[in-house]
């Protein structure tokens, strides 16, 4: 009978998938056990590889994902798809040890814990071999934030690697955002009832071969996530980052009018007076244009990283849609402003609900026709 799922969630892991595979082999000799790879899709054949080993081995199988990332999702999808009365989250990168497997499902299959995880900042732990001091810095700061949100203290709440029940997992799978990266901190954060957890050290490895899955929007998805258990219910986040990056842009379009008609009309330019209408509006024409272009980047690099585009070509289309989407966007924002002030509605509230309007239509066609799908 079936004991234990291993979820690993991949990107770019072709090189760890064998030697990973290898050392469940070894950690978990005697239990009934299978490893779902959750692939997002990795250009460089992860999930063949994970198909050719699977080949030989029915306890391996993969759930290759088309058109959407994410460590938090990824590891969602593959406890949901298992039979196991148990479940373990790990990477696949070889930096966490099988090795604690045995004892942690010992501890679940007990009865006396709901949940079980490795800790790098427990007593025992060592981060000595990752040679990263300012992440360890960093994860410990997150560490603490993580434990006023989710009022559990833990040492490393932070943790990529742990095992729950599949039972207490799917109670609460439908509440569980799947924003960021950090899963244990999201179902920390959802169950409502106390869980009973067991703590163990963990010896946190360097990589073995490749890079990180974990890029430069790291403390971003961090911040987000913490947004969505807080705010995510009243205001939808991935609508909150699209408006916030739109009320960056339209610091960037004043900053770069006022740059272009300094430089354009030099010494006849007097703030508030243009000198003539034609230098106006062709800065702010330009200005519009940069501003649209970094929401786009923006947009694109953070609001939508789990769809994020890659490539001179879909970049390109897809900032086109994206100024067409704006250009109808402005449109309702003007025309419901301009309705709103022929029925005697006062100027500041139709220019305030033209603009919330505009930026709703902009979402909703930019998540369909730019980052999402016809």
């Amino acid at each position: 009978m079936l004991q234990l799922a291993v979820i690993l969630p991949t990107y770019r892991e072709r090189a760890n998938i064998a030697p990973m595979v290898a050392r469940l082999d070894a950690a978990l000799q005697g239990v009934a056990w299978e490893a779902i790879f959750v692939d997002d899709n990795s250009p460089d054949g992860t999930a063949d590889e994970v198909r050719r080993i699977a080949q030989e081995d029915p306890r391996i199988r993969v759930i290759e994902r088309i058109g959407r990332r994410g460590l938090a999702s990824a590891a969602i999808e593959g406890m949901c798809a298992t039979a196991a009365p148990i479940v373990a989250v790990m990477d696949a990168d070889q930096q966490h040890d099988p090795e604690l497997l045995p004892q942690m499902l010992g501890a679940v299959e007990s009865g006396d814990y709901d949940l079980a995880y490795a800790s790098r900042f427990a007593e025992g732990a060592s981060t000595e071999a990752w040679g990263r001091p300012d992440r360890v810095k960093a994860s410990g700061l997150a560490n603490r934030i993580a434990n006023k949100v989710t009022g559990v203290e833990l040492t490393d709440p932070m943790s990529g690697y742990f095992m729950i029940t599949a039972e207490t997992l799917r109670a609460d799978a439908h509440r569980l955002s799947g924003v960021g990266f950090k899963i244990l901190l999201d179902i920390l954060a959802t169950v409502d009832r106390p869980l009973r957890i067991k703590e163990f050290p963990l010896h946190f490895a360097a990589r073995s071969e490749g890079e990180s899955k974990l890029d430069q929007t790291v403390v971003f998805e961090f911040l987000v996530g913490l947004y969505d258990k807080w705010l995510g219910r009243i205001i939808p986040t991935r609508f909150a980052l699209f408006g916030t990056v739109g009320a960056m842009g339209v610091a960037v379009q004043l900053g770069t009018l006022w740059v272009l008609l300094k430089l354009i009309a030099g010494e006849r330019f007097v703030y508030g007076n243009w000198s003539e209408s034609a230098t106006f509006n062709t800065a702010n024409t330009l200005a519009a244009i940069v501003a649209m272009t970094f929401n786009f980047v923006l947009n694109n690099e953070l609001t939508y990283s789990d769809k994020r585009l890659r490539g001179f070509g879909p970049l390109l289309r897809g900032w086109a849609q994206f100024a067409l989407t704006c250009s109808l966007g402005l449109l309702t924002n003007i025309g419901s402003a301009a309705v709103l002030k022929t029925i005697g509605i006062h100027d500041v509230v139709a220019v305030i609900t033209g603009i919330v309007l505009g930026s709703v239509w902009n979402f909703a066609l930019s998540s369909r026709f730019v980052w999402g799908k016809y």
